[in-house]
């Protein structure tokens, strides 16, 4: 394995910064050790910037690579003064886009994320409402959710709920499938004038094993008996009601999301 630095510099939080360093999960040979600097706004914050990668080159053996977000020009070219590989947000995306649109792009801290403008409200509203409508709390308002998601406990509902309101606005509630539904045979009962909204999680049984295991362990609730149980009944649940699902297994909530956005595009999508 190799060893290697990633350092994630930015004016402003980093977040973009951050999201860009998912391109290093393409090199899984390589053991990448991140380091983040956001607010690195001034020639001082650049110069312990530099000290730092120096830093790293020396005890990787490697010089490291660095994620970028800065707008000050005169800031990146001074990073850019010592020995690194730079991926460099504006330089590589940023600047020529603008010369093809034939604008001056916006370069202050923060313009990616920002607090200001109707999307970050929408996000917010969307947050408060995920929040509020998680694990079935409330079915107050559930006529405003832009999709529910069904499942066993601990399938990933909650995770996916959230990241689908905090990255895309979108208002997600989410509804455990649980024993007296399965004993019914049927959907809760709110749930039935929702079947357009309804997306469907589901999960190997020996993963809610463990993952049951690690919050009440040597329960039935846990038991890989119960959980495969649980699993066939509430697929069943779901095929009958012509529910569309997704396996979270081995999917992580920004794939999970994907899936969910092209069924909420194209409702027709089978699955």
């Amino acid at each position: 394995m190799i060893n290697r630095t990633a350092f994630f510099i930015s004016d402003g939080t980093g977040i973009t910064a951050g999201a860009l360093g998912k391109l290093l999960e393409h090199f899984p040979s390589t053991h990448f050790k991140q380091v983040r600097l956001p607010f690195t706004n001034t020639l001082e914050k650049i110069r312990l910037a530099q000290e730092a990668i120096a830093l790293a080159t020396e005890e990787d053996g490697g010089r490291p690579v660095v994620i970028m977000t800065l707008g000050d020009i005169a800031l990146r070219n001074s990073l850019k003064q010592c020995n690194a590989y730079f991926i460099d947000l504006f330089n590589t995306f940023i600047d020529p886009l603008g010369l093809e649109l034939d604008q001056k792009p916006l370069t202050g801290a923060g313009i990616a994320h920002s607090v200001m403008g109707s999307s970050y409200n929408e996000r917010m509203e969307a947050i408060n409402f995920t929040l509020n409508h998680d694990d079935g709390m409330t079915n107050n308002g559930l006529e405003e959710a832009e999709v529910i998601l069904v499942g066993v406990s601990r399938c990933g509902k909650t995770p996916t709920s959230v990241y689908l309101a905090m990255q895309f606005g979108v208002k997600a509630a989410n509804y455990p499938l649980i024993p007296e539904d399965f004993e019914r045979g049927t959907l809760p009962a709110v749930l039935h004038k929702h079947l357009g909204k309804i997306f469907g999680l589901t999960i190997k049984a020996e993963r809610l094993h463990a993952v049951r295991n690690e919050r009440r362990a040597g329960s039935f609730y846990a038991s890989l008996d119960n959980c495969r149980q649980e699993i066939a009944t509430a697929e069943n649940l779901m095929r009958t009601a012509g529910i569309t699902w997704a396996d979270s297994t081995s999917r992580s909530v920004e794939e999970l999301s994907a899936i969910i956005l092209e069924k909420m595009r194209h409702p027709a999508i089978s699955k």
